[in-house]
């Protein structure tokens, strides 16, 4: 019997993090929140698909009103509909007839698609009873490559392409998941270097992370330069000459600004400097790659791709050698669909995947994508890491886990996306107990 979807369920989830600083950088103080949703099914079992976008606190309830208009699109589907024609599926979404107006492919319809695309991912993961890293790992080429819409990246990665790519990850799969289940896999992690952070809770954070077993750290940037200089000193005395510290200025400098400001930070020797200026500036990225690489003697790198709406942002960043580390991020693009054809491209251009993280959930998720890229596309750990913020991690039915700055290869079925019922209830806004 095919699974249909009978209902979809939307929470509007915040939890109140800009008080203690969690998670401010140059641009961003808010709220972490989630626009969650669950997708009732008329299975015996009682399995539901469930997934989320993540926002920053005022402004989720846009996302979720989003997610209802498009919820039409979900409801009465069967899951073997969807599977057969994953593509039309896909952009019956994102290419709604009247909704694409208001991106298009991007901003808030976008990442309300990807909360349902997700969903529908988690849906299929669990009916499977394969977590989704092993669902995409272990699918057919055919399937995998039928499942990206191709249009507007044909000239950057054809499917032909893309399945030799595919093709080819096959061989030594089954040692590459050895390695992961014995090792883990790499990290770094952002708790350290939170802009409101004052020096003394930074060092005391770096410290203790460094005796936690992390040899990466990020900070963010983007303030007065001076502090900027002074706490990256302070980060690197306690990590030593051979940890790697990368850097987040979250768009705020202007291109010539970047140039300069990294011209001061390079003293430190960064690994990468992470959106150093609009994301959507792909030959600003490219000015400031060239740059970066001339004042480092080539060291750092540009990274990016946490706010990069869509397929065709990341086709021009690479085609413009504007980026030397990929970071997509689960909840901006429009799901899994989305990704996968972004990883693709990366391992064309060479460039490595780096997931975004942090947030609500998103370590969750990424986790997921990262271990399937080297399962089975880019197949080296060579330059990989995916990001890990330690908070909100609890909320989660099964949530991340890390081991001396390694993440632990997931096992659940599904796509670690499902929220505790307290959870939700408790941070639901604006009735949540914790808003009243």
């Amino acid at each position: 019997m095919s699974v249909t979807i009978t209902g979809v369920d939307v929470h509007d989830v915040r939890f109140p993090t800009a008080a203690a600083g969690d998670g401010s950088d140059a641009i961003n103080r808010g709220d972490y929140s989630a626009t969650y949703v669950e997708l009732r099914t008329d299975s015996p079992d009682g399995v539901f698909g469930a997934g989320f976008t993540f926002t920053n606190g005022r402004g989720n309830e846009i996302t979720c009103a989003a997610v209802r208009a498009l919820a039409h699109h979900v409801t009465g589907r069967t899951v073997a509909g969807i599977v057969a024609e994953p593509v039309a599926f896909w952009r019956s979404l994102t290419a709604d007839v009247q909704l694409r107006w208001l991106g298009p492919e991007k901003g808030v319809i976008h990442m309300a698609s990807g909360a349902l695309v997700n969903a529908v991912w988690d849906l299929r993961a669990k009916l499977a009873g394969k977590p989704l890293w092993r669902l995409l790992a272990e699918m057919p080429t055919d399937e995998l490559v039928a499942n990206i819409d191709f249009h507007h990246i044909s000239d950057a990665i054809t499917p032909d392409e893309a399945a030799a790519i595919l093709d080819k990850g096959l061989t030594g799969q089954a040692d590459r998941l050895a390695e992961l289940q014995r090792d883990g896999f790499p990290s770094y992690t952002t708790s350290v270097g939170w802009l409101g952070y004052p020096d003394d809770k930074v060092r005391a954070l770096t410290r203790a992370a460094y005796a936690d077993g992390w040899r990466a750290m990020k900070m963010k940037v983007g303030g007065p330069i001076d502090d900027d200089v002074r706490r990256a000193r302070i980060i690197r005395a306690e990590i030593g000459p051979d940890a790697l510290l990368m850097m987040d200025a979250n768009q705020v400098w202007d291109v010539d600004e970047a140039i300069a400001n990294m011209g001061r930070l390079v003293e430190v020797d960064p690994y990468w400097i992470e959106e150093p200026t609009h994301a959507d500036d792909v030959l600003g990225h490219a000015r400031i790659a060239a740059a970066v690489t001339e004042l480092s003697d080539g060291r750092c790198r540009v990274a990016t791709g946490e706010v990069a709406a869509n397929r065709v942002i990341f086709k021009q960043l690479m085609q413009a050698e504007a980026i030397r580390v990929c970071q997509i991020d689960a909840c901006r693009i429009a799901g899994v669909n989305e990704v996968l054809s972004v990883i693709l491209m990366a391992a064309k251009f060479g460039v490595p995947i780096c997931p975004h993280a942090g947030g609500v959930g998103l370590c969750e998720y990424v986790q997921h994508l990262a271990i399937f890229d080297y399962l089975r596309v880019g197949t080296s750990l060579d330059g990989r890491m995916v990001e890990y913020v330690d908070h909100l991690h609890e909320h989660f039915v099964d949530p991340v886990r890390t081991r001396s700055g390694r993440y632990l290869v997931p096992d659940q079925p599904g796509y670690s996306a499902t929220m505790k019922p307290e959870s939700i209830a408790e941070f639901s806004f604006p009735d949540g107990p914790v808003w009243r």
